[in-house]
């Protein structure tokens, strides 16, 4: 494996390229990353780099995202198999009939969609400013596609009624309340932090309701020692490794996704070295989607 990495170091520096991966990544491509995030820090990390070539350690929406913010950049993505149940829920199409129902209404699309759907929507949001985003807006009717569970969240947060697509994260939806009390039991005196994907019985269990790159910034503030994570697993690595002297319990650890997992250090060096395989947005719907995601980034 070092001499892997040592590779693709190697190529990185050749090719002037950078790996950004997201927090549910392996611990080894996690470890290979120049930077590590959620969704948010990933976009804006793409907008802001220098590099030539963009290694999306992550999902094919994110790649993406990175495409249409970097049009200039080569993106990478090291296994086009890695998509996002959730945003297979919804299609540009699908959306239009939405849209269709309700004219006046303004469209709120989570990032976790294609750029098809970006380019339909009046602006994104990410688990991290989703509540932000929904403040900001004068409109009197908000549709929010495609997750119903942080849409429940941020209604109950904001006060605002939404227009909702009944889509869900596997992942997170697959967090039952039991888990987390099964948690508790054992784990009595630890904070219970989850994800907004959860579903709202969940949510009701936590102290705290965070983006996974709000869970990370808030462990390290907090003089609490003990943590039940309501998230995709992969995030413990980086909890662990950045905070050593405190202890992270999974809520649940079969809840993981599977499409986060199968990019692997091989296929990063794949990539690299083939420059495969590299994501690209038609430019009609590049600028229509790019406007959705400026107007989320100028937020905050």
């Amino acid at each position: 494996m070092a001499d892997i990495v040592d590779e693709v170091r190697r190529l990185k520096a050749e090719r002037n390229a950078i790996i950004l991966a997201h927090n549910y990544q392996l611990p080894e491509i996690q470890d290979i990353a120049d930077y590590l995030g959620d969704s948010l820090a990933l976009s804006r990390t793409a907008a802001k780099t220098d590099a030539d070539v963009i290694v999306l350690c992550g999902v094919h929406f994110m790649a993406e995202t990175a495409a249409i913010l970097s049009p200039d950049k080569k993106v990478l993505l090291p296994d086009l198999d890695a998509g996002c149940p959730m945003a297979d829920t919804l299609t540009a199409e699908r959306l239009r009939e939405l849209k269709k129902k309700h004219p006046k209404a303004v469209v709120v699309c989570y990032v976790n969609t294609s750029a098809a759907v970006k380019a339909e929507s009046d602006i994104c949001c990410t688990s991290s400013n989703a509540v932000e985003v929904v403040e900001s807006l004068e409109e009197d009717e908000i549709i929010f596609v495609p997750d119903m569970y942080l849409a429940d969240y941020i209604s109950r947060k904001t006060g605002r009624e939404l227009i909702v697509w009944e889509g869900c994260c596997p992942t997170h939806a697959g967090i039952k309340p039991g888990d987390v009390l099964r948690q508790k039991r054992l784990h009595p005196r630890s904070e219970v932090i989850v994800h907004p994907e959860c579903m709202p019985e969940v949510i009701d269990l936590a102290d705290e309701v965070l983006s996974t790159e709000g869970m990370c910034t808030h462990v390290k503030k907090t003089d609490t020692r003990e943590f039940i994570i309501g998230t995709d697993p992969g995030i413990l690595h980086r909890l662990r490794k950045e905070n050593p002297t405190k202890s992270f319990y999974a809520a649940s650890e079969e809840s993981l996704c599977s499409d986060m997992k199968i990019i692997t250090l091989k296929k990063v060096l794949h990539s690299l070295r083939e420059m495969e395989y590299m994501v690209e947005v038609p430019e009609d719907v590049r600028v229509k989607a790019k406007q959705a995601l400026d107007r989320m980034l100028e937020i905050g």
